[in-house]
């Protein structure tokens, strides 16, 4: 009688009783995670990890998701499931993207919006590369600036040395829009058009060749300045790409080694080593005598590769999902820089090859501020520095991103929701064999966490930095 009578009023007042919400059904989303329950067995590099070092079942994880989806009422419930299932993961290279919501239309967009910036317009953002935590440091006196150095860098005086400190926010180009500024300018690139894949590879190989300049001049400099030990920070560093390797050689004499690789067993890598073998091969074709012995062999390395990529291993079967295969710089581990030069084929052997740089610019005392939110490539710089006992690590434990995608990766596009899993398809294992998505743990640890004010993170760190400093210097003497 009551919900009779509210109706008959609502009528009576000219307005409509609501209809009925659509009744929220469970089952596409399911069948969404069943799709990305299939894609972690078949795609995930970390497998392994996941289920024997985080101690987190497959099996168990999904089953819990499948569990909380079918308690779940509406699709932002739904959504945030598979949230959970990145964050449980705790692995940085999984995501999960959902697909963009239409946003209405105001009068200001529908006028003609102005074009972009060239360079923002192509994935230059400073916010890419932010301040780091060293130069809060007490009595940190910053090195002159200057407009064609892009790091920043300073003195700071800690346990009886003069510490050189160094910057590195991002190890990639675009975290350094006023570099792709310049090279539009000294390249002439028109700024009022469109810059296709070949106009940003010119931008990014010459803003390359500035970083790699601009890191050995502060390291000189530093050197000028008098320190006696470097320290380097990459806190709050989102990682970026293999100029990490080429980055690290800079800072030592003694030549490191790279950490092993693992790939995902199928097509995907197959094809990637089936396409390094027929480049090195047809390289060989026109080598020298010397060139052709080894290139041949670093092509039979890579067909041995992909056969083992081809290799069916079902889910049961002994040789899981993952196989191993050279370094996480290519067939070959550890190079002196310019071992390759002039050498078209260099880039599939030695991936640093590709930089200018030089091996040990500094080459004394090493430190590595590190945090929680180090990751991926920042990641790869600390573990070859720590593994060849060339830096000593400073801070805490790393956020855990290890290696990522490798040609784009493999991505899958769930059936329902449209939304696109991206998982990791390679492994960087450390010297003693771990696998670097467990993050980098310091040498010398201090109280920090990421979401520290930046004063406070500098004072716990400066309370640290002698203990670090000794260490750096035995480590040095070795």
């Amino acid at each position: 009688m009551r919900a009779f009578g509210w109706m008959v009023l609502l009528a009576a007042a000219g307005l409509a009783a609501p209809a009925h919400a659509e009744a929220f059904d469970p089952a596409p989303w399911l069948a969404d995670l069943e799709q990305t329950r299939q894609a972690f067995r078949t795609k995930y590099a970390n497998l392994e990890w996941l289920e024997r070092e985080r101690e987190l079942p497959l099996e168990t994880l999904f089953d819990d998701l499948a569990g909380r989806l079918k308690r779940a009422r509406t699709d932002d419930e739904a959504r945030a499931v598979f949230d959970r299932l990145k964050r449980k993961s705790g692995d940085g290279h999984v995501e999960i993207e959902w697909p963009a919501l239409p946003a209405p239309a105001t009068a200001s967009q529908i006028a003609a919006p102005a074009a972009p910036e060239l360079c923002s317009g192509i994935g230059y953002d400073a916010r890419q590369n932010g301040p780091g935590t060293a130069a809060a440091l007490p009595g940190y006196r910053a090195l002159p600036a200057s407009n064609l150095n892009p790091f920043e860098a300073g003195m700071v005086s800690a346990g009886g040395a003069k510490v050189g400190v160094l910057r590195i926010g991002v190890f990639q180009p675009q975290g350094f829009p006023d570099l792709c500024r310049d090279a539009v300018r000294t390249l002439r690139i028109p700024a009022d058009k469109p810059c296709d894949e070949s106009c940003q590879d010119r931008i990014v190989t010459w803003a390359y060749e500035r970083l790699t300049a601009g890191l050995e001049e502060r390291l000189r400099q530093l050197k000028a300045a008098g320190a006696t030990v470097l320290l380097v920070d990459i806190s709050h560093n989102g990682g970026g790409s293999e100029w990490a390797e080429a980055a690290a050689r800079t800072l030592s004499v003694e030549p490191l080694v790279s950490e092993r690789r693992g790939f995902v067993r199928g097509d995907h890598w197959a094809k990637q080593w089936r396409e390094t073998a027929a480049q090195l091969q047809a390289a060989s074709a026109k080598a020298s005598p010397d060139d052709r012995k080894r290139l041949r062999a670093w092509a039979g390395e890579a067909e041995a590769a992909a056969r083992e990529a081809e290799k069916p291993c079902p889910a049961s079967g002994s040789c899981g999902n993952l196989a191993k295969a050279g370094y996480s710089t290519g067939l070959v581990g550890s190079a002196s820089s310019g071992a390759f030069a002039g050498q078209d084929w260099a880039v599939q052997v030695f991936s640093p090859a590709q930089f200018d740089y030089h091996d040990g610019v500094w080459g004394g005392p090493l430190i590595l501020l590190v945090d929680q939110e180090t990751w991926s490539a920042a990641e790869e710089f600390a573990a070859v520095l720590q593994d060849n006992r060339a830096a000593v690590i400073l801070g805490a434990r790393t956020g855990g991103a290890g290696c990522g995608y490798t040609n784009g990766g493999m991505t899958t596009e769930l059936a329902n929701s449209h939304a696109v899993l991206k998982l990791p398809d390679c492994v960087r294992f450390r010297a003693d064999g771990s696998n670097e998505v467990r993050g980098i743990i310091p040498d010398v640890l201090a109280a920090i966490r990421a979401d520290d004010g930046r004063q406070f993170r500098a004072r716990q760190i400066s309370e640290k930095l002698p203990a670090a400093i000794e260490r750096a210097q035995s480590l040095n003497r070795r």
